[in-house]
């Protein structure tokens, strides 16, 4: 999932597009038998170049019929899976997730951690991160998501520390020590690549960064880890299919070698596998 600045409005228009969606017909009842294809929603990328990558060289041999269903939105995808007209959805993290499923009275579950694109902290003033002088301007993201875990990134190397509890919500307000009183400049995030000159450092999505030419392998200051992370994105499904062994059989896929190696060898770094 990229830049989650948009969720606000997003989930406002739920129940239009829920109700647009039930006049078509949609509804769990419709889902197709556990022999038919696995039909699942995903962004454009990377989370449908990823799911191709899967159609087109892994799926046949398992015997999975795999359809991928793109979407250009972050609501659609649940709503699909939620009324069966999508058996699966693949382009969110967990936070947003559960956020979704609490404001819209949803029922979606996570089955397995597929990949995440990493937060990382870049700079054309230092090489180090130990490096940022006192007074040091960094940008973050200004969308709720993104800045808490920026701020969670500089934490995590010891440049500032937060209140306990502050979480994926939390903002420069949840700043508890600042050694070297670091100015926090929030920016959007797809415009933090271009703050960089007018920055000491600034925190810019994996995504945004290798659309500016930087790379986050090689270019980051310091990343975020991938396993383990709260905002991996996932493959969901509508609680109880969990166990349909079309979806039993993708997670395994997802999370095979010879994805991680395609994750590894077709994103340089800006896609993480985390699994």
């Amino acid at each position: 999932m990229r830049n989650t600045t948009k969720i606000t409005t997003a989930v406002l228009a739920t129940g239009a597009l829920a109700l647009g969606l039930t006049a078509c017909g949609g509804s769990g009842s419709d889902k197709a038998d556990a022999d038919g294809p696995l039909i699942v929603a995903a962004s454009p990328t990377p989370h449908a170049k990823i799911l191709n990558y899967v159609k087109d060289n892994l799926a046949k041999k398992e015997g999975l019929d795999l359809q991928v269903k793109e979407f250009t939105d972050y609501v659609l995808p649940n709503t699909a899976t939620e009324q069966g007209e999508v058996q699966a959805n693949y382009f969110q993290h967990k936070p947003y997730l559960d956020d979704f499923n609490k404001k819209n009275g949803t029922d979606l579950v996570p089955v397995v951690d597929v990949h995440l694109e990493p937060l990382g902290v870049y700079s054309q003033k230092i090489k180090k991160l130990d490096e940022l002088k006192k007074g040091a301007t960094v940008a973050v993201p200004n969308d709720t998501t993104n800045e808490a875990r920026a701020l969670q990134l500089l934490a995590d190397n010891g440049v500032i520390k937060l209140k306990d509890g502050a979480g994926t919500e939390a903002t420069p307000k949840d700043v508890t020590d600042n050694p070297k009183n670091i100015q926090f400049k929030e920016v959007e995030a797809a415009q933090a690549p271009r703050s960089l000159g007018d920055v000491d450092a600034a925190v810019i999505n994996g995504n945004f960064a290798a659309e500016a030419k930087l790379s986050p392998a090689e270019d980051a200051l310091v990343q975020e880890k991938a396993k383990g992370n709260p905002y991996a994105n996932l493959l969901v499904v509508k609680k109880g299919d969990e166990n349909d062994p079309r979806v039993k059989k993708l997670a395994k896929l997802l999370n095979s070698s010879e994805v991680k190696k395609y994750i590894d060898d077709e994103f340089d770094g800006a896609i993480l596998p985390a699994f």
